[in-house]
């Protein structure tokens, strides 16, 4: 069949299908129309029309509720699954020992921490979703900053950008890969495995991070990030030492030595009246208390890093302590005008028995709180003064609803610790099950969330917050698209306008000339949609030239994977533009060179691998 005679075979329902997909392309840049109307829009219109107007398949109608058929795809329920389980990874801290190592390596080699945290981070996206992994590295990377006194410019968005060179690794690494790998496989193509096409994608990802390591930070100019000037309330607290922990018997140096240099001790308090300067040689022992000031994040880090506590003395842990409850919070709290706190102390109107919640620490705005040497639970409190308290969630909720006291916005979840390793190990066995053939992705991932339930890495309030509804519709009416292009022929007219536009071209400069069709279309388009809609596309065009269709079809999910030019084409470039202060420009400055070096080596790379040598 040629180009012509497939024009001639297209019927309405394959120009209503193109209208409506360009349409719907269209829709998803429009910035004031949410992502997830615009995908409901566009999946209505879809059944409507065939409702109104039926379509046959094989002399039957084909059947509406087909294009609903999405919301239990495999490629959804396996994005789903992942998401919870890296929510899972970030609700337990799984991930923060590793954000600690990358700061304390920056103090030794700037340079080579750089290209350590790329690797990092690539490496992570391959295996998580990487909006938690830039979350997890974008404060890392601005305390180096602001140590160092180094410009985030040349480390914000190279990092964001490495997380998107990681996804393209895996069969899981993005929802984009997912859904391309599903989409083949339900059109007749051999299954992808996890690691089948990592041997083109590390060969162009690992061009790609040398260039955001050596030449990236000196292409991007100089930028002033939006954070800098949003540093969070200093606190006055007590570290107690607890029996057998870490600082148990070491002395103060050796201490501050294990907290990078960055904890500041301005007393170190022995008994409820005696206290001795902060000497480097002063040996610390089980009951002392180091007076610290720093923000809430700062404290809770100190806290785990010396295997101490931030809570005042006289309620120790047990069962019926607030912070030995599960589902924690740390929040701060104003003293308004009017408290019954005003003029009293934590123990005098026992604070901790009232509220059911732990008060770590003081803010005092304009002069710092001298706790030592009575403690905390001394300090006549004021008018203004807000209190870093922890405690369950749902105790931090009813003080939010009894008005004594004003619970500001910066209240924080924290991570269950112990189940750390626990959730890395479900996510590890997802992926071993998964790799090595024994179930199929969407099963193994549902097997990870029942496991982060039943071992508490997660709690069901949990699941909503891990779940994006954007993701879950732009999933659901890309798949509806694709299959209307396919039932109704509407991949084939544009595979044959492909290759009438490439007619007489060799196979290599087809594949190169896909993959920067669906690069361009990812910047400004919805990178799933264009990787779903442009599956079909390969295929037809693989089997009409008689060649491995494998080759096209990662030209497709590749270039949909290469949202380097503009700040909305991922998710993450928001994160970063927003973190670092870049502008547009910034990204069409460094995305674009990196978008054609991935181009050109995929464009040589991927016919290399998969297309039969000449005899």
């Amino acid at each position: 069949m040629t180009a012509s005679d497939s024009l001639a075979n297209a019927s309405v329902h394959t120009w209503a299908v193109l209208a409506l997909t360009v349409v719907a392309l269209v829709l998803f840049t429009r910035k004031r129309i949410p992502l997830e109307t615009s995908s409901l829009l566009v999946l209505v219109v879809i059944s409507v029309g065939f409702a109104v107007f039926p379509f046959e398949v094989n002399g039957r109608a084909l059947p509406i509720v087909a294009f609903y058929s999405g919301f239990g795809h495999e490629a959804l329920v396996a994005v789903c699954g992942l998401m919870i389980i890296g929510h899972g990874l970030v609700r337990t801290g799984a991930l923060e020992p590793l954000g600690r190592k990358l700061a304390h390596s920056w103090s030794m080699s700037p340079k080579l921490s750089l290209l350590a945290t790329l690797i990092a981070a690539a490496i992570l996206s391959a295996f998580v979703n990487n909006t938690p992994v830039v979350v997890l590295l974008i404060p890392v990377l601005l305390s180096v900053a602001q140590r160092t006194k180094a410009s985030t410019s040349g480390m914000l968005m190279p990092m964001g950008f490495a997380t998107l060179l990681g996804g393209m690794g895996t069969s899981i690494g993005t929802s984009t890969n997912l859904l391309v790998v599903s989409v083949a496989a339900d059109l007749g193509l051999a299954r992808f495995g996890m690691f089948d096409f990592a041997v083109p994608a590390m060969i162009a990802g690992g061009i790609g991070i040398v260039y955001l390591w050596l030449l990236a930070p000196y292409i991007l100019p100089q930028r002033m990030p939006l954070m800098s000037d949003m540093s969070p309330r200093v606190f006055t607290a007590q570290l107690n030492i607890p029996p057998g922990s870490y600082a148990d018997g070491k002395t103060l140096s050796e201490v501050l030595k294990k907290t990078d240099g960055e904890m500041v001790v301005k007393r170190i308090r022995k008994t409820e009246y005696a206290f001795t300067v902060p000497l480097p040689d002063a040996v610390l022992q089980a009951g002392d208390r180091l007076s610290i000031t720093d923000s809430p994040s700062r404290l809770k880090e100190f806290e785990t890093v010396l295997e101490a506590k931030l809570y005042i003395s006289g309620k120790p842990v047990g069962d019926d302590n607030p912070i030995a409850a599960e589902d924690q919070q740390i929040a701060e709290v104003v003293i308004a005008e009017g408290s019954p706190l005003v003029g009293g102390t934590m123990k005098s109107i026992r604070f901790a028995d009232r509220y059911d919640l732990v008060t770590l620490a003081i803010h005092r705005a304009g002069r710092a709180i001298d706790a030592m040497p009575r403690g905390i639970g001394e300090v006549v409190l004021e008018r203004g003064d807000v209190l870093l308290v922890q405690g369950a969630r749902d105790k931090i909720g009813e003080l939010k609803r009894d008005g004594e006291l004003l619970v500001l916005d910066a209240t924080i979840d924290l991570p269950f610790d112990r189940r750390a390793r626990l959730a890395i190990s479900i996510m590890l066995g997802v992926v071993t099950l998964t790799a090595i053939g024994l179930l199929p992705i969407a099963v193994s991932a549902v097997m990870g969330v029942l496991a982060m339930l039943l071992t508490s890495c997660l709690s069901w309030r949990d699941i909503p917050q891990a779940l994006s509804i954007p993701v879950i519709l732009i999933v659901v009416v890309s798949l509806a698209l694709g299959q209307a292009l396919s039932v109704t022929g509407g991949a084939e007219v544009v595979a044959y306008g492909f290759l009438y536009l490439f007619e007489g071209a060799s196979p290599p400069v087809m594949v190169s000339g896909l993959l920067l069709l669906m690069a361009a279309m990812t910047n400004v388009l919805s990178n799933n949609a264009a990787a779903v809609i442009g599956t079909p596309i390969a295929i037809t065009i693989a089997h009409q030239l008689q060649l491995p269709p494998e080759a096209f079809v990662l030209a497709v999910m590749f270039g949909a994977n290469m949202s380097f030019a503009t700040p909305m084409a991922y998710k993450t470039n928001l994160l970063v533009m927003n973190a670092g202060g870049y502008r547009f420009g910034d990204f069409a400055r460094v995305g674009i060179p990196l978008t054609l070096l991935m181009w050109a080596v995929l464009s040589w790379v991927l016919p290399w691998i998969y297309f039969p040598a000449p005899v």
